[in-house]
């Protein structure tokens, strides 16, 4: 498939230098500092970041209001440099202050009126308002704050099993509020108890965190869980080498974020002040029929190469190319967006890095996805498996790939996961044998 490469043996790739040269200027200024895994975790932590900082900026997807949140979600080893995730959070953290500084303001100066006012007033003060929510909380703390915030929360977790901790709990079990915040479905909650009240319409939440791989599977202990498929996932098994700890870069690391903060702090307030005067992101006509088109292809191959209950998957891809697309052309016009009316236009250069991105993503989301041992196969995989002696060599699986018009590299690949899966074991090298359950 062409730009994909999904029939071509999955592969979690490194994001592509050119993308970082076609980018809007901020995002080049925060990754270029950064070289191979950490550019590219720096990159996708801070569209997570990024995406919840763009108030009264909405599209129309599936005839729906959607705005930029996105999920993303880093899975790694230990000591593999993942931690640069973190660097991210300064974007946010003048908005996070501000909001907490003004929100406390507002209930202080609440509480001190009501102390002098003669007459009754019942009418509670505003609730603390935040911008970025701890993933240890409990269901009624997320709900009161997503109540309180006007232009939704962002959680940002560098420990996978914090949140898995809260998930496994009925008092913080919080993951179908996840999963409807993604779209933003209303959510509710009413206890008489806490004397709990609160109806969200359009819940608005982003999140970004990492993780180890049996992080994750505590986390997502199902590929079924439609909490996985919400997510950008991007994934590698590589340990990272000892760096020069007290090099110049790694010293300005903080402050390039710092400076670039300043513009999106700006740039939230400048939306903020809209009100009620929201901007709308437009595709141009030839990039739907691009983005149809792509999309379906990409739906083929999944459904002749993988497993059919990926597609759930590729279809919030869709979503999540689209988010993309609204993510880099606010940052695109960055100076004027505020400015330039109720209408957004993607430029081509966003549209075509959007899905260069996306794809990119996708292929990491499939590698994680293959890892989940369920011990299914797919249609096609079983096609393969079973037309194969009971005992086979890999030029056998070779040969019989070619005949189904698979890559070699695709085969490979299989041959790997089926190992992992316990599906088959080799015998010795490049011959293999069905294990007892797939006879």
């Amino acid at each position: 498939m062409e730009g994909i490469r999904i029939n071509e043996g999955i592969t979690n790739d490194l994001i592509e230098e050119s993308v970082y040269r076609r980018l809007p200027q901020i995002l080049q200024n925060i990754t270029q500092p950064f070289t191979g895994r950490e550019r590219d975790i720096v990159f996708a932590s801070a569209l997570g970041v990024l995406s919840t900082c763009l108030p009264n900026v909405y599209g129309i997807y599936d005839g729906d209001k959607i705005y930029p949140n996105v999920y993303v979600m880093i899975i790694a080893p230990a000591a593999s440099g993942k931690g640069v995730m973190n660097k991210s959070r300064i974007l946010i953290d003048k908005i996070h202050d501000q909001t907490l500084k003004n929100s406390i303001k507002a209930e202080k100066e609440c509480k001190n009126k009501k102390k002098e006012s003669k007459e009754k007033d019942d009418a509670p003060c505003p609730s603390i308002e935040i911008k970025i929510m701890p993933a240890n909380i409990s269901t009624a703390e997320m709900y009161t704050y997503m109540g309180s915030s006007k232009y939704g929360l962002l959680i940002m977790e560098s420990e996978a099993d914090t949140m898995s901790n809260m998930l496994n709990n009925d008092w913080s079990n919080y993951s179908d509020i996840l999963r409807k915040c993604f779209h933003h479905e209303p959510i509710s909650i009413s206890r008489k108890m806490e004397k709990i009240f609160e109806d969200i319409k359009e819940p608005k939440l982003s999140l970004v965190m990492s993780g180890t791989p049996e992080q994750l599977k505590t986390l997502i202990k199902s590929k079924e869980n439609g909490l996985y498929s919400r997510f950008i996932v991007y994934t590698f098994d590589e340990i990272s080498q000892f760096k020069n700890v007290f090099s110049i870069s790694t010293r300005n690391n903080n402050a390039v974020f710092e400076e670039e903060a300043k513009q999106v702090f700006n740039l939230y307030e400048g939306l903020a002040g809209l009100e009620k005067e929201e901007i709308e992101f437009k595709l141009t006509e030839n990039q739907v029929r691009k983005f149809l088109k792509e999309l379906t292809v990409m739906h083929g191959a999944i459904l002749d190469f993988h497993p059919h209950s990926f597609i759930s998957n590729l279809n919030r891809h869709g979503l999540i190319l689209y988010r993309v697309a609204m993510i880099l052309t606010a940052l695109r016009n960055i100076n004027t967006i505020p400015v330039t009316g109720k209408e957004l236009v993607c430029s081509n250069v966003d549209f075509i890095l959007a899905l260069e991105i996306t794809k990119v993503f996708l292929r990491h989301s499939l590698v994680t996805y293959n890892t989940f041992d369920d011990g299914i196969l797919s249609e096609n995989d079983e096609k393969i498996l079973f037309g194969l002696p009971f005992q086979f060599t890999r030029a056998q699986a070779i040969d019989l790939a070619k005949e189904n018009n698979i890559p070699i590299r695709t085969m490979d690949d299989k041959l790997k996961q089926w190992k992992k899966k316990h599906i088959i074991s080799p015998i010795k090298q490049g011959l293999y044998k069905r294990n007892k359950n797939f006879m």
